[in-house]
């Protein structure tokens, strides 16, 4: 972990304390990754002879760039990419060029939407991108992190995260002896 993105990691956890709003993050970012790949998936360009498309090409400067924040986290994020890079490939394989612009425009209404609800339902607070627009690439590495230290894999990312939250239990309890 370069000492960049955890200096950035400390600052965007402040943004990102209710674990709904998390958990939205997780749709919304899936969700607008797909939505700015898919169009850029019809546009066909070749990378060093081998046939690929626009949106593998614009991808590669930022997945360098997580993997240079963190490897174990680059890697991870770049099979997720490798998968919705492929699931937008398929949408431009069997839907004509309106379906994937209206496809598109979906996947970021909702993308946007649910990162809006996020902060504003959950966390009350407005987007930490509003104050460092640099955040805006770091949401992906933010819930990649999660997951990782959710499976316990990143002990040191956690020191500066801080353990996934648990909810709260439920006041409803169906044991006679909460009672």
């Amino acid at each position: 972990m370069t000492a960049y993105f955890q200096r950035q990691l400390v600052d965007y956890v402040e943004y990102h304390r209710d674990p709904w709003n998390c958990a939205m993050h997780v749709q919304g970012i899936l969700l607008l990754f797909l939505g700015a790949t898919l169009p850029l998936s019809m546009w066909p360009v070749s990378l060093f002879g081998a046939p690929t498309t626009m949106a593998t090409l614009l991808a590669l400067p930022v997945l360098i760039y997580w993997l240079v924040l963190d490897l174990p986290i680059g890697l991870a994020i770049a099979g997720v990419a490798v998968l919705l890079l492929s699931a937008a490939a398929l949408i431009v394989g069997y839907a004509g060029v309106a379906g994937v612009w209206v496809t598109t425009a979906v996947l970021i209404v909702v993308g946007v939407a649910s990162q809006i609800v996020g902060h504003q339902v959950f966390e009350r607070r407005q987007p930490a991108l509003v104050d460092n627009p640099t955040h805006l690439l770091l949401g992906p590495m933010f819930v990649m992190a999660k997951l990782f230290i959710a499976l316990g894999f990143r002990h040191d990312l956690a020191a500066i995260i801080g353990p996934t939250a648990q909810l709260a239990p439920s006041r409803a309890s169906l044991s006679v002896d909460d009672r």
